[in-house]
């Protein structure tokens, strides 16, 4: 947990961060809450992002995968795609969401996939599918997040 992994982002979308000095790879993590969860990004564009993030050690009394849990992953991977899709000058603010859970997990990995439904100048909205190892639906979320424009230098928001 916490160690550093390759996220797969598109080139013109690296470039357009390397050309204002920032590497967006080394810049780029799921948040602490994330890190605590092990959530592995594996894919990153505002087209389609996929992270994975094990069951044990996010789950509740029951030993079955925490519905919270599956709202973490569904929320990063939308805010991060409502991210990349708004650039540079924009932040991703989380308006909404819904999470309809389908079947329970007690082991493994799951696995979320999101894709956008709506890309605008001020709202983004991804529906994110997370699967078991066998591919079964195990929840299936729909955020949408506000587009806001960025404070911090070079259109990047301040860790302020």
């Amino acid at each position: 947990m916490g160690e550093h992994h390759a996220v797969k982002f598109p080139q013109e979308i690296l470039d357009e961060y390397a050309a204002l000095g920032i590497d967006l790879p080394t810049l780029f993590s799921a948040g602490h809450l994330g890190e605590r969860m092990d959530i592995r990004i594996l894919e990153a564009s505002p087209q389609r992002l996929v992270a994975t993030m094990p069951v044990e050690g996010n789950t509740q009394p029951y030993g079955l995968l925490h519905g919270g849990a599956s709202a973490v992953l569904a929320e990063t991977l939308g805010s991060v795609g409502a991210m990349l899709h708004g650039g540079i000058n924009k932040i991703a603010v989380g308006v909404d969401l819904n999470c309809t859970h389908h079947r329970g997990a007690r082991s493994g990995l799951v696995t979320g996939v999101a894709t956008p439904l709506h890309l605008g100048r001020s709202t983004a909205s991804y529906e994110v599918v997370i699967s078991d190892e066998q591919d079964r639906r195990v929840c299936t979320a729909r955020l949408t997040c506000l587009l806001r424009d960025a404070e911090g230098a070079g259109g990047v928001p301040s860790a302020s």
